[in-house]
Parts: C-alpha cells; structure tokens; sequence
C-alpha cells in the first residue's frame, strides 16, 4: 500500500505546487513508483509535469464524482511518476459533491483502487481549507507543509494546524504531520534566518533538514513543462529536491522500524502563537 502525504498550506505563493511536481520526480529518479494528484482547480502542477491541462478530459472532476475510472485517467508523464491531472473543472466538482453523501472520503475511495500500484502518492492541494483539501487530508497518511522563509511565515499554520487537529478527531485518526519544509531559502538574508530558527524553535524534529533554496532554475523549470530534474539536473533546485527525496524515504523506514506513533506531532502544542507580530529583523 501507498504512503499518501498531503502537500497542504493555505497561504499560497509558498512552493506547494513546486515541492508536489519535484519531490514526485526525485522519488521516481530513485526508482519509487509514484502517484501526483494535482487536486489544485489552477491545474499549476498538470502544466509543470508536462501535460496540458486543457487537454487533460477527462480528469481528478471526473474520477471525484465518479464518472470515470481511475485508473483510465491517469497520466504517464515524462519524469517517470504518474499523474492524476486537475483543472478549472474542479471547483465544479467541489460546489457539486457539497450536498454529497460521505463528501470528504470521495479521494480516499477513489486512491484505494490504485494505492498497490505505488509507493507514495502525493497530492497538490489548494490554497485553501475547504471541501478538496478536506478530502487530500482525510485520504493522508501525512501533511508536508511548505512554509516559506520570508515575512509572516507562519501566518496561516495555526488555522491548518487546527484543521489537521479535527480531522484527526473527526475523519482521519491516523493523519500525522510529515514535515515543515522551508522552502525560497536566502541564506544571505537575515529575515530567512529568523524564520528558520523560529519554526526550529515551535516543530524541533518536525522541521525537515532538507532546505529549498531560492533558485532561478527553479523558478524557469515550470514554465517549460519539466520538473527540475530535467530542466536542470546540477542546479541548486534539484540537488535540494534529491535530497528531500532521500529524507522523505528515511523518514518512511523510521516509522516502519520504530512504529508511526513515535513520529507523531501534538498539534496543540506544536502550533505557533500567532497572535502578536511576525518576525522582525534585527
């Protein structure tokens, strides 16, 4: 069975789409079969793993209202991962399972017919709290949670700390937080520094080693349809991603050797006071 982690923040601009479309690619350059679920209506992660979204029909609407397969949806992209391919279409997949029966298991259900397949499966939620990412939370193992190094950085953590917390109580008891990775990483800029030593300071183990830097490579990659690895293998970008993808498997044989439990995080106390200011430089 797959290993299912949620690449969740609400607040966008802070490199979901970027870690879901590269981190697929590195786990697959290691030989790992994997699964990307683009449940993002922007369609961001389609485009970037070198599938039209426009062309893409059908897609994760059809397969989340149970008009289509699956397994007959599914993309071979070029990188080597498969890729489940999202649009515009789903936020009318969204508005029509609203008064649906068991509404947030709707992934889940559809997951479990191809998690076999897969060692990890990965999915690029929305910036948003409502009803998709419900469901890419209720269908996790684990919550990757990419916060970026700049100012109110953790703006928006207690919200989705909070919603992991009651769909832990409520839908999904064995969700966990995987990790914070910090992500458009300026090791000259004293802001980026603070910010890493205060999500050091309110997650300890939970914030990953892996750092991604701010990288121009990167940041093209995207715009050509290729992930990192591909546009450019020796880049700072993809080396940083490799090395997330080495930590992200690590992490997995910890918790088969030491027990899931043992890696799990108490979200109330983990969760940052974000009531006073951000961050300031000095």
């Amino acid at each position: 069975m797959a290993r299912i982690l949620a690449v969740a923040n609400q607040k966008g601009g802070v490199g979901k789409t970027t870690t879901s479309v590269n981190l697929a690619a590195a786990l697959a350059a290691a030989r790992r079969k994997v699964l990307l679920v683009d449940l993002d209506p922007q369609g961001n992660a389609t485009m970037a793993s070198g599938v039209d979204k426009h062309e893409a029909k059908p897609n994760g609407c059809e397969v989340l209202l149970d008009e289509a397969e699956i397994g007959d949806v599914l993309v071979r992209t070029e990188a080597g991962f498969d890729l489940l391919p999202g649009n515009g279409d789903l936020t009318a997949a969204e508005l029509k399972l609203m008064d649906g029966l068991a509404r947030e298991h709707r992934l889940k259900e559809q997951l479990a017919k191809v998690s076999d397949r897969y060692h990890t499966i990965l999915i690029d939620c929305p910036p948003s709290l409502h009803l998709l990412t419900l469901n890419a939370l209720t269908a996790a193992d684990g919550v990757l949670i990419p916060v970026q190094c700049e100012y109110f950085a953790l703006e928006g953590l207690s919200s989705l700390l909070d919603t992991i917390s009651a769909v832990r109580q409520r839908l999904n008891p064995k969700l966990e937080v995987e990790g914070l990775l910090r992500t458009m990483y300026d090791v000259r800029n004293n802001l980026g520094n603070e910010v890493s030593a205060q999500l050091t300071q309110h997650f300890g183990e939970k914030v990953l080693r892996s750092i991604i830097p701010r990288n121009v490579r990167l940041a093209e990659a995207p715009s050509h349809g290729q992930p990192i690895h591909l546009y450019d293998r020796g880049s700072r970008g993809a080396i940083a991603y490799i090395g997330l993808a080495g930590e992200i498997i690590r992490r997995e044989r910890a918790m088969k050797a030491e027990g899931a439990g043992d890696l799990a995080v108490d979200l109330d106390e983990a969760a940052p006071d974000t009531s006073g200011a951000a961050p300031t430089t000095s």
